[in-house]
């Protein structure tokens, strides 16, 4: 929350400035011609409409009015190790989710990103569940998805689709079924593995089944689903969280919605309700564990894509999107042979300000959390940690600054997090530790614009 110096001040001249602008500039256009096929999809066309484009011949398309926001969203990780041949070929896959805002209708993305081969949705639904924990429906609320006003889709290699829109009540804070089955083998599934959330699985097409009855298999990952978005009236924009493992909430609870970001939510919602003059944004998780700033897994497209490649998909195509919330850099330091240069990492949040600045997005930066303690601790790599924290704190970086280092480290060892937030392997947090860093949150932050390109 504060922007004031925190240490001496690391920036190089302007030569090795203008060299790390380059490399950066060269990651980036590499990021972009990986995903150019990847990210490209028809079913994406008319996104900000009411509906996609079999919206109009489709009479579950919504009447009414409001904006089109994101309510849940995950990023595509990798391919489920063990799917590659036949994928769920015969299974219906009901994935729970938790929306952060309600609305009035509904659409959902289906990813097929790390599939090697055309993915067949032959049947989806959606539907609000009847509580948390059960796979099965509230009455009255299981609609039929369908894609360009079709029941089935196709989804190729690499690519995704965004369902039509349906009439649904959307509950906030609430859990949601999102149900897909696929006749054919297809593999590898695309996943995210680290859901801290139970989702089932069905033999058979079930996907308008309500009683949840037949869904007597469990996973704890999320498979095919990316996001979901809804038109409400309520909300006015989304906030979207670009993180690590640290946002993604590894260590939080399995299926309390412990994450940070979900705690933010709550913040956000209660301050509206309060009659406190904070903006009416939902807010969306695209924390990945592992992520780094500037690189990739291996794979083509790659596995935990960097935050610069994926910058565009997770944040800059969510809709309504009006600020963004970067918690990266501490793997860019951890997984780092040797000792990372902390010039490099500012120069690569630098450029993602960069490109949502030329959106107009306004960009929130927090400071690197402590790990003293964890296996991967070294002086020199707290050093570097400290070293992008000053950065951070100077205000050269981000339009302004979540100082969560203070929030949450020890106030007699600052290399450590207090006892009570760190969740045992000094590096994630307890479910005390990220209410913490959502309570430390200024709600103030989100409040304006960022810079428009001229």
């Amino acid at each position: 929350m504060t922007r004031s110096r925190d240490g001496g001040a690391m920036t190089p001249p302007a030569k090795y400035r203008a060299l790390l602008a380059a490399v950066v500039a060269a990651i980036v256009a590499v990021s972009a011609a990986i995903f150019v096929g990847a990210s490209s999809d028809e079913g994406t066309e008319g996104r900000d409409g009411l509906a996609g484009r079999g919206g109009q011949n489709n009479p579950a398309a919504p009447a009414s009015t409001g904006t089109w926001v994101g309510s849940w969203a995950t990023s595509p990780v990798r391919g489920e190790p063990g799917t590659e041949m036949r994928g769920l070929a015969g299974r219906s896959v009901r994935n729970v989710v938790h929306t952060s805002v309600g609305g009035s209708s509904a659409r959902v993305t289906l990813s097929n990103l790390y599939g090697q081969s055309p993915l067949t949705i032959s049947h989806a639904s959606i539907a609000v569940a009847a509580g948390p924990g059960t796979a099965a429906a509230l009455a009255g609320t299981m609609r039929q998805l369908t894609f360009t006003g079709r029941p089935s889709v196709v989804i190729p290699a690499g690519s995704q689709v965004v369902s039509d829109a349906v009439r649904l009540t959307v509950p906030y804070d609430g859990d949601v079924l999102i149900t897909t089955y696929s006749p054919t083998a297809s593999g590898p599934v695309t996943q995210h593995p680290y859901a801290r959330q139970v989702s089932y699985t069905a033999v058979g097409e079930h996907t308008r089944d309500t009683t949840g009855t037949p869904y007597t298999e469990r996973f704890t990952s999320w498979r095919y689903v990316t996001a979901l978005d809804v038109l409400s009236k309520e909300s006015h924009g989304t906030v979207v969280v670009l993180g690590d493992s640290l946002t993604d909430g590894i260590s939080a609870a399995m299926g309390r919605n412990t994450r940070w970001p979900d705690v933010l939510s709550d913040r956000l919602h209660a301050a509206v309700a309060a009659g406190q003059d904070v903006p009416r944004y939902s807010v969306v998780n695209e924390g990945i564990s592992g992520n780094r700033v500037l690189g990739d897994g291996l794979g083509r497209p790659p596995e935990n894509p960097s935050g610069l490649n994926r910058f565009g998909r997770d944040v800059l195509d969510r809709p309504g999107v009006k600020v963004v919330v970067v918690v990266l850099g501490i793997n860019d330091i951890l997984r780092t042979p040797g000792t990372a240069d902390p010039a490099s990492v500012v120069a690569g949040l630098r450029s993602l300000v960069d490109r949502a600045h030329a959106r107009g997005l306004k960009v929130v930066g927090a400071t690197l959390m402590p790990f003293g303690g964890h296996h991967g601790y070294t002086d020199a790599r707290e050093q570097v940690r400290r070293q992008i924290n000053a950065e951070i704190r100077s205000g050269r970086v981000f339009d302004a600054v979540a100082d969560f280092d203070r929030a949450v480290r020890d106030p007699y060892d600052p290399r450590k997090l207090r006892r009570e937030y760190d969740c045992g392997d000094h590096l994630h947090l307890s479910d005390r530790g990220y209410a913490r860093m959502a309570q430390s949150f200024d709600l103030e932050l989100l409040k304006g614009g960022g810079s428009a390109a001229l």
